[in-house]
C-alpha cells in the first residue's frame, strides 16, 4: 500500500503542481486511528494536507514566503466527524438521524438505506411505500419490493435511498465506468479571461470572495475550510428549504450566512450581484441544477470572468445516475463500502465507515480544487471549473487499500480528543468545536467570524481587506 506521503504526491501531481512543495510537508501518526478496514485516517490526513499545502502555496504566490504545513493524522480523523464533538454551551448534538432513516431489509434478504433527514425526502419514500411514517409500516412496506425496483422508483418522486451492492454488483453498472473515467479533482478552462491580482491581506486568501451554496457536510466543509485561510466565504441559503442545524453550526465556523430564494426575481437578483463580484463559487446542487437557474459554469464566466466555479455531486457529472440526489451514507452503501465493512466486521448486514469521510474528504478536495484554480488564474488567466464526486473520492478511497486488523482499533473518545479542541464564543453561544487540523508555520488557519445562524447577514459583500 502506498503512504500517506506517496498518496498526497500523486494527488499533487494529478493537478500539475510543484512538487518541490511537497518538501515543506509534515505527516505525522500511524494509522489506524479509527476502527475501520478502510483507509479512512489516511485520506482524512491526505485531503486535508493538500488543501493546506495549497493554501501555503497561494501564500508563497503573494508575498514570496514559503512555509511548512503539518498534518497530524489523528487529528485529522477527528476534524472528519467534527460534528460528533461540537459541544453548544455543553450540550451535547442531538440524534444525527430522523427516527425513520437507517436500513431496511426488502425481498430475498437484501438491504436498502433510507435517508430522511430532510422532510420532503420522508415523505417521497412513504408516498411510494403508501404507508405511514413510521419504522414498522415502512418495513413491511419495504418487504414487498426488490431493492433495485425500489430504489428506481423513490427517486422518481424526491425520495433518497440505497440499496446495498457488492462492490463486484457496483462495479458492473455504467455509472462505475463513468467515474473510473473521471479524475479525483477534474480542472479545465471555462472561459478567457485576464489574470486577476491578489488583493491585499496577510493571509493566503484574505481579499478573496467565496460564495458557498450547499449544505449538509461537503460542500460546506470546503467553505469552512476557505474560511479558515482567510476568505471572505458567504453561504447563501434559502429560507424556505430545511437545514440540519447541528451541521448548520459546525460548519458555518468562519461564514458570513444570508438568504436568497432563487425562485423570486429579488432572490435571483441577490445571487447574481453576489456573484458577479466573487472570487470562487462553491455549490452542492445535482449537475444542471443551477444551470436551469442561469447559473451554471459558463453563464458564471460570462458574468464574471475569471471566476472559479467549484461543483460538487453525488455520483458524478455525467452517466446514467449523474442526476441522483446523494449523500454520504447512500454513497457508500450504494457502492460496496457497507457491505464490505460488515464482511470485515463479521456481521450479515451493511456496516457504515466511521465517520462520513466521503463528505468530509470531498470537502477538503474541493477546497483544494479551488485554490489550485485561483492561483493558475493568477499566473495564467482564464475561467476555470472543478469538479469532484462523493463516488469518485469513494474510488480514491477503495483504491487505498485495505487494513486487515483495521476494525480492532479502539474509537476516540471525547476526552482522548480534547487536546484538538477550541472554545469560542458564536451566534449560538459558546462552542467547543475542533479546530483545524492544517498546521501552516508563517499563516496559522482561524476563522475570524464565529459561526451565525442562517440568515444573519445581508446578501451583500463586506469591503475588500
Amino acid at each position: 500500500m502506498q503512504s500517506p506521503r506517496d498518496l498526497l504526491a500523486d494527488l499533487w501531481a494529478s493537478v500539475g503542481a510543484d512538487p518541490a512543495a511537497l518538501e515543506r510537508v509534515t505527516l505525522t501518526g500511524d494509522e489506524p486511528q479509527l476502527p475501520s478496514s478502510f483507509r479512512v485516517d489516511a485520506a482524512a490526513q491526505v485531503a486535508i494536507a493538500a488543501s493546506g499545502l495549497a493554501a501555503a502555496e497561494i501564500w508563497a504566490m503573494r508575498s514570496g514566503q514559503a512555509q511548512g504545513v503539518s498534518v497530524d493524522m489523528r487529528h485529522a480523523a477527528i476534524e472528519c466527524r467534527s460534528e460528533r464533538y461540537l459541544r453548544r454551551n455543553d450540550e451535547p448534538p442531538p440524534p444525527a438521524w430522523d427516527p425513520l432513516a437507517g436500513v431496511y431489509q426488502v425481498k430475498g434478504g437484501r438491504y436498502v438505506r433510507l435517508h430522511t433527514n430532510f422532510p420532503h425526502h420522508r415523505d417521497a419514500v412513504c408516498r411510494v411505500l403508501a404507508c405511514e411514517p413510521v419504522r414498522d409500516a415502512v418495513q413491511a412496506a419495504l418487504l414487498q419490493w426488490e431493492g433495485e425496483a425500489f430504489e428506481s422508483a423513490a427517486y422518481v418522486p424526491g425520495g433518497v435511498v440505497a440499496l446495498m451492492r457488492l462492490r463486484e454488483e457496483w462495479q458492473t453498472l455504467p455509472q462505475a465506468a463513468v467515474l473510473d473515467a473521471l479524475p479525483l479533482v477534474e480542472i479545465s478552462k471555462i472561459g478567457d479571461a485576464a489574470p486577476k491580482p491578489w488583493p491585499a491581506g496577510n493571509r493566503p486568501l484574505a481579499g478573496l470572495r467565496v460564495l458557498d451554496l450547499s449544505r449538509v457536510i461537503a460542500g460546506p466543509v470546503a467553505g469552512r475550510t476557505l474560511a479558515a485561510h482567510g476568505a471572505d466565504v458567504m453561504l447563501v441559503s434559502s429560507p424556505k428549504l430545511p437545514s440540519i442545524p447541528w451541521l448548520v453550526i459546525d460548519t458555518g465556523r468562519g461564514k458570513l450566512s444570508s438568504f436568497a430564494d432563487l425562485t423570486t426575481p429579488e432572490g435571483h437578483a441577490a445571487l447574481r450581484e453576489l456573484l458577479s463580484e466573487a472570487d470562487i463559487v462553491s455549490q452542492g446542487y445535482r449537475p444542471h441544477a443551477l444551470a436551469a437557474l442561469g447559473f451554471s459554469p459558463e453563464e458564471a464566466a460570462a458574468l464574471n470572468p475569471g471566476i472559479v466555479y467549484v461543483s460538487l455531486s453525488a455520483y458524478g457529472r455525467s452517466g446514467p445516475w449523474a442526476e441522483r440526489r446523494g449523500f454520504d451514507s447512500l454513497v457508500q452503501c450504494a457502492t460496496g463500502f457497507n457491505h464490505a465493512e460488515g464482511q470485515a466486521a463479521g456481521v450479515s448486514g451493511p456496516k457504515e465507515l466511521p465517520m462520513q469521510i466521503l463528505d468530509h474528504a470531498t470537502g477538503y478536495l474541493m477546497a483544494f480544487g479551488a485554490m489550485v484554480a485561483k492561483a493558475r488564474q493568477a499566473r495564467e488567466g482564464g475561467s476555470w471549473h472543478v469538479e469532484v464526486s462523493l463516488a469518485r473520492t469513494g474510488n480514491w478511497l477503495w483504491e487505498m487499500g485495505r487494513l486487515p486488523h483495521g476494525l480492532g482499533t479502539p474509537e476516540i473518545s471525547s476526552a482522548t480528543a480534547v487536546p484538538y479542541f477550541d472554545v469560542v464564543d458564536s451566534g449560538f453561544g459558546t462552542l467547543r468545536s475542533v479546530r483545524h487540523s492544517a498546521v501552516l508555520s508563517a499563516t496559522p488557519a482561524v476563522w475570524a467570524r464565529p459561526a451565525v445562524p442562517l440568515g444573519t447577514d445581508p446578501a451583500v459583500w463586506p469591503p475588500r481587506g
